[in-house]
C-alpha cells in the first residue's frame, strides 16, 4: 500500500534526546534501523529478533497467533511478552489505511515503525515527542528496564485516602456553606423580580428570616432544583462566588453561542468546592469536569457523530446490530436479551448535562434539551407506549427492559406509574401466551426491569415516599409473574457526590426492594490513583453495588475527559486487586435471594469474609462503536502524535447479536496519547511516577461478570429463534 505523502520536519530537541535514549538502551535497534537499507529490511530484522525471544515461550506465541485468548490466557503473559506481542502486531498491521474520526473521518495510514526509521536515518520525521516517548517505554518493557511492580494493599489504601467523600464531616460543612450561599442568591433573584413563578414567591411583608425558612423548605423538593438550575455562564459563576476562571467563562460563553446547553441544579452546584482549604484542592475535579464543557467539545460541536452505530435507527430496517426496531428514538438495542425504552415524557431529559454524554450528537441536532415543559406526555403517549411494548411482548429473546432516557426518574410519579403498569401488563400477556406454546417454542419471558437514572446523584430530593411506594408496589406484583430482578441503575462519578441526602435516598430505594447498582465513567479526573477505589468503597458502605466502569466514549470532542484504555487496564490489574473476591464467595452471594432492604449488611458480610475494603464487582469496559461492551484489545499501531490504535474483540463472556460473527475486529484510534494523559495528571497535581507502568498496558482482557448480574434460568425450554432480526441488510 502506497504511503501517504506528508511533510517531514526535523525532530525537536526533546524528541532527539528521547531518540538517543532508545538507541543507547537498545543496541539492536541501532543496528537494525541504521544499518538496514530500507524499512522493510529493518522490520523483518525486528520481527526475527522478537521471534527469537519468543521461541521457547509457546503460550505467548499461541496468544499472539490467536490460538488461545481470553482472561486466563492473558493473565499468563509476562510483562516482556506483552511488549513482544505489541511489536509483532505493529509489524503485522503496518501500511493499513484507517479512518480517524478524531480528525473528522480523515484517512490515515498506520505506520508504527516508519516514523522511528525516518528519525534514525534522516533526523526528520512526521512524529512528535509523544510518539517517541511511547516507543521508548515499549523498548524498555521489552528489555526488562520497565518492570511491572504492582502496588500493595497499603499503597492502594493510601491512594484511596487522598480522595474525600461527601460524607466526611469537613466536606459536609463545606457543602452546607455552599448551600446557604446559593439559596441567598436565589432569594435575592426572586426579590429582584428576576425569577417569576407562582410556586416560588414571597408574600409582601415577609421578613428575611421567613423568606429563609420558606426557601429552605423549597430546597427539599426536586422541582425547586430543576426550576432554579443555572443555565448561563454568568449565573453559574455567581452561584460559585465568582470563582470561575476567565478561560472557563470564555469556553462556557462560546459553547452557549453554539447552543451547547448549560444546566446545573443548585444541589449539584453545592458540591463544588469554593475557596476550599488547600488539603481539599482538586477534590471536586471529577465533578467539575463532568459539568464544565471543554474547548474541544465547543470546537467539535456541529461535527459530532454517533459513537454507538446501533443508536442510528431507521424503523423497519436493521440497525448496526441487526435488530429491527419500531421507533427511531424510543427503543435502542444491541443485545438479544435486553432493549432500552426511552419514553416520550420528561424522562427523555436529564437532571443535568454530563458533558461527555454519549448522546451529545442529539443535543447537537436539537433533539435533546432542557425545555422540560415541552416534554409533558401528549394524549397519544399511552397508546404509543402500548405499541412500543408490543415489541418486547412479541420478541423471542427479550427478557430485560431498561427504562432510561434521558433519565427514568425525570418522569413524574404518575407517568412512571403508568409506564411500569404497562410493562407489567406486557409481561403478563407474554407469560400467558407462552402457555399455548410447546417446549422449545416458548418466548423468553420478562425477568429483569431496570430504571436508568442519575437523579439519586444529581437530585436526591426526587426520591420521595410517593416514588418509593410506586416502586415497592410494582415489585410486589411483578414478582408474581416472573420478574426476579429490580434494579435502579445509577451513575456516581465521585465519592464527593455521596452526601447525607444521597445516602438517605439510597436507603429509601433499597427499602422499596430495588437493588441499586452503579456505572462510573472513567474520566481523566476519575482515573487518578485511588479515586475509583474510594468511590467503590463508599458506594458499598451505603448499599450500592458497582456494575460497570466505562471508558469515555466519543472522539475528539471528549478528548479532555478521555482516559486511555491502557489506564483502564492498569486500574483493573493494579488497584482493583484489593477488591478481588473468591469465585466461591461470589457464587454464594449471588445464589441467595436479592434482599435489597438488607443490602448494606450483605455487602459488609462479604467484604469481611473476603478481607477487602470494597467489592471489585464491576468490569472495566468500553462501549464499542460497533456492537457490544469489551476491554479485550490489542494495540496494533500508533499515530505520529502518539495516539494508540487498538483492535478490539467482542466480550466472550456474554451472548451477542449474530452480527459480530460477520463484523470481525473493531478498530479504535484513541483521542489522546498516553504522554498527553500523563501531562493532564501532572496538571492535576498527581505524581506521574506512580503511573509509569501505564505505558506497558497494550493488551486488554474483559473481566467476567459478577454472577449476581446473570439472568435466572427458566423452568421451561425457550426458543433459540431470533425475531426482529436481519443479517443480510446490514451495512458495516
Amino acid at each position: 500500500m502506497q504511503r501517504e505523502k506528508t511533510s517531514k520536519s526535523a525532530i525537536c530537541l526533546r524528541s532527539q534526546k528521547i531518540l538517543q535514549k532508545i538507541i543507547n538502551e537498545n543496541t539492536f535497534i541501532k543496528q537494525l534501523f541504521i544499518n538496514s537499507e530500507n524499512l522493510r529490511e529493518a522490520s523483518e530484522g525486528l520481527r526475527a529478533h522478537v521471534m527469537s525471544f519468543l521461541k521457547n515461550r509457546q503460550h505467548a506465541l499461541d496468544f499472539y497467533n490467536g490460538v488461545v485468548s481470553g482472561r486466563k490466557a492473558f493473565e499468563k503473559l509476562s510483562w516482556q511478552e506483552i511488549a513482544a506481542i505489541r511489536m509483532l502486531d505493529y509489524t503485522d498491521h503496518a501500511g493499513e489505511s484507517l479512518k480517524d474520526l478524531n480528525l473528522r473521518g480523515k484517512t490515515i495510514t498506520n505506520e508504527p515503525f516508519q516514523h522511528l526509521w525516518d528519525a534514525l536515518k534522516t533526523g526528520r520525521s512526521e512524529a512528535g515527542e509523544d510518539y517517541f516517548t511511547d516507543m521508548l517505554y515499549l523498548f524498555r518493557q521489552f528489555s526488562g528496564k520497565l518492570q511491572l511492580i504492582k502496588p500493595d494493599h497499603n499503597q492502594i489504601i493510601q491512594w484511596m485516602n487522598r480522595h474525600p467523600s461527601g460524607l466526611d464531616k469537613d466536606i459536609i460543612k463545606m457543602h452546607e456553606v455552599n448551600k446557604k450561599r446559593i439559596l441567598r442568591i436565589i432569594i435575592k433573584r426572586i426579590d429582584d423580580g428576576l425569577c417569576s413563578s407562582p410556586r416560588y414567591r414571597f408574600e409582601p411583608g415577609m421578613s428575611e428570616n421567613e423568606k429563609w425558612q420558606l426557601a429552605q423548605g423549597w430546597w427539599k423538593t426536586s422541582h425547586f432544583h430543576l426550576k432554579f438550575a443555572a443555565r448561563t455562564p454568568e449565573l453559574l459563576n455567581e452561584m460559585l462566588d465568582y470563582t470561575l476562571s476567565k478561560e472557563t467563562l470564555d469556553i462556557l460563553e462560546k459553547g452557549q453561542q453554539k447552543k451547547i446547553p448549560i444546566f446545573v441544579n443548585p444541589h449539584y452546584l453545592s458540591l463544588l468546592n469554593v475557596n476550599a482549604p488547600a488539603e481539599y484542592a482538586g477534590a471536586d475535579l471529577a465533578i467539575r469536569d463532568y459539568v464544565f464543557m471543554s474547548q474541544e467539545l465547543v470546537d467539535e460541536f456541529g461535527y459530532i457523530v454517533a459513537w454507538e452505530k446501533e443508536d442510528v435507527v431507521e424503523p423497519g430496517k436493521p440497525n448496526a446490530a441487526g435488530w429491527i426496531l419500531p421507533s427511531t428514538r424510543n427503543i435502542h438495542r444491541r443485545y438479544p436479551e435486553v432493549a432500552i425504552l426511552i419514553p416520550d415524557t420528561a424522562g427523555r431529559a436529564c437532571g443535568g448535562l454530563c458533558v461527555s454524554c454519549q448522546r451529545m450528537y442529539e443535543f447537537q441536532s436539537g433533539h435533546l434539551n432542557f425545555e422540560l415543559d415541552h416534554l409533558k406526555p401528549k394524549e397519544t403517549w399511552p397508546q404509543k407506549l402500548r405499541r412500543l411494548l408490543r415489541y418486547f411482548e412479541e420478541d423471542s429473546q427479550l427478557r430485560d427492559i431498561l427504562i432510561t432516557g434521558g433519565d427514568a426518574l425525570m418522569s413524574s410519579d404518575n407517568s412512571l406509574k403508568n409506564i411500569l403498569e404497562e410493562v407489567y401488563q406486557m409481561a403478563l400477556r407474554k407469560k400467558q401466551a407462552n402457555e399455548n406454546r410447546a417446549e422449545g417454542e416458548k418466548l423468553a419471558e420478562m425477568l429483569r426491569v431496570r430504571l436508568g437514572t442519575r437523579l439519586p446523584v444529581y437530585l436526591p430530593q426526587r426520591i420521595t415516599p410517593e416514588l418509593l411506594e410506586i416502586l415497592a408496589s410494582f415489585k410486589e406484583k411483578a414478582t408474581h409473574i416472573g420478574f426476579a430482578q429490580f434494579i435502579i441503575q445509577t451513575h456516581f462519578e465521585s465519592a464527593m457526590e455521596i452526601t447525607p441526602e444521597v445516602k438517605k435516598a439510597i436507603e429509601g430505594l433499597l427499602s422499596s426492594g430495588w437493588m441499586v447498582t452503579n456505572q462510573q465513567v472513567f474520566t481523566t479526573a476519575a482515573a487518578r490513583r485511588g479515586h475509583s477505589a474510594k468511590l467503590r468503597k463508599v458506594l458499598n458502605d451505603i448499599g450500592v453495588l458497582t456494575y460497570y466502569t466505562f471508558s469515555v466514549k466519543g472522539f475528539h470532542e471528549n478528548v479532555h475527559n478521555f482516559a486511555t484504555n491502557a489506564r483502564a487496564m492498569q486500574e483493573q490489574i493494579e488497584e482493583k486487586a484489593i477488591g478481588k473476591i473468591p469465585e466461591s464467595m461470589k457464587k454464594h452471594f449471588s445464589e441467595n435471594p436479592i434482599d435489597a432492604a438488607n443490602m448494606v449488611q450483605k455487602i459488609n458480610n462479604l467484604r469481611a469474609a473476603a478481607g477487602v475494603p470494597f467489592l471489585g464487582t464491576d468490569r472495566n469496559v468500553l462501549n464499542m462503536p460497533g456492537v457490544g461492551k469489551s476491554l479485550s484489545f490489542r494495540t496494533i499501531g500508533i499515530t505520529p502524535d502518539g495516539r494508540r490504535i487498538l483492535s478490539f474483540d467482542h466480550d466472550p463472556n456474554r451472548r451477542h447479536s449474530p452480527v459480530i460473527n460477520e463484523m470481525g475486529k473493531v478498530i479504535i484510534i484513541e483521542s489522546k496519547s498516553i504522554a498527553a494523559f500523563m501531562r493532564q495528571l501532572d496538571d492535576m497535581g498527581e505524581d506521574t511516577n506512580e503511573y509509569q507502568t501505564l505505558f506497558g498496558y497494550s493488551i486488554g482482557a474483559t473481566e467476567k461478570r459478577f454472577p449476581i448480574y446473570t439472568y435466572p434460568e427458566y423452568d421451561f425450554e425457550a426458543t433459540n429463534e431470533m425475531t426482529n432480526f436481519e443479517m443480510e441488510l446490514i451495512n458495516n
